[in-house]
């Protein structure tokens, strides 16, 4: 089994929070619940845009263990929603969700409509982390996480994979890394002067990177990762933010990688990139 922390199967559930009545679906406070594991990095996303929104008090949380207990990588405490809203649910129970307590069901399951919908259905009182006009450069953020630095590192660290194919993967993550380097060189956040949701994708890529795909590199590989000084000082300086680091269960992340993934260790699993634990804040 790949490194990977966070399934790719398609959301079961994708409907949105519109902006009245008729959607169905509109804002109100305490009528929608969270349903998270924040050791997965889809819920962890959530977890830190709903503490930048301030959301404690519109939108409650409950949280699931960190080693899924359920088939597939779900959790058990979510088959009744599944199975409410659903007849007869046979797939996985996976997390995030966010239902609606009013009818007992699942609304999405689709982590980037529920990031939009929390930025713009719930967040009139925070940031601005989904500006209008910044879509696109969003967006983009969002592909190369996942694929230049997510499945570029899952590739390299595979058992198996070919020599080239490895290569190739290394050399794709390596780019991805020089450009988000230059980026940030000449700002302190990824897309307009104030924290994102691209910023929050990006942050959690990077936990990720150093906490779960790391250990199946090899020392060289890692190395050159850490080659990217700003990068990685502006990972710590976004942890040290309470919405960000209170999320942060370091202990959970190592105890879902372990109890599901099958790969071999290497020697890049003794180069740690950042002490996160250092810039955690209460």
């Amino acid at each position: 089994m790949p490194a990977s922390s966070s399934s790719t199967a398609a959301p079961s559930f994708r409907s949105r929070i519109g902006c009245d009545a008729r959607s169905g679906y509109y804002a109100v406070p305490r009528r929608y619940r969270l349903h998270l594991s924040p050791s997965c990095p889809n819920c962890l996303q959530i977890a830190v845009t709903h503490s930048l929104l301030e959301l404690d008090d519109t939108l409650p949380v409950t949280l699931l263990s960190a080693v899924p207990d359920a088939p597939g990588g779900g959790h058990l405490a979510l088959r009744p929603l599944y199975e409410a809203s659903a007849h007869q649910h046979r797939g996985p129970t996976l997390a995030p969700v966010l239902s609606d307590s009013w009818t007992g069901t699942i609304v999405s399951t689709h982590t980037p409509d529920i990031l939009r919908d929390l930025a713009r259905r719930f967040g009139d009182q925070g940031p601005d982390l989904h500006p209008r006009g910044a879509e696109q450069e969003i967006e983009a953020v969002g592909r190369l996480c996942e694929q230049d630095i997510t499945a570029a590192a899952q590739c390299a660290g595979e058992p198996g994979t070919d020599p080239v194919a490895r290569a190739t993967a290394l050399t794709a993550l390596a780019d991805a890394l020089d450009d988000l380097e230059a980026r940030l060189e000449a700002q302190r956040y990824l897309v307009g002067d104030d924290v994102t949701l691209a910023d929050v994708q990006l942050w959690v890529t990077l936990v990720q990177l150093d906490t779960v795909h790391r250990h199946h590199l090899d020392a060289a590989a890692v190395h050159r990762i850490t080659d990217h000084p700003r990068l990685w000082a502006y990972a710590r300086r976004l942890t040290a933010h309470p919405a960000f680091g209170r999320h942060l269960d370091l202990d959970g992340i190592a105890r879902r990688h372990h109890a599901h993934c099958r790969g071999e260790e290497a020697a890049g699993a003794a180069v740690q990139i950042v002490d996160w634990a250092a810039y955690v804040r209460s």
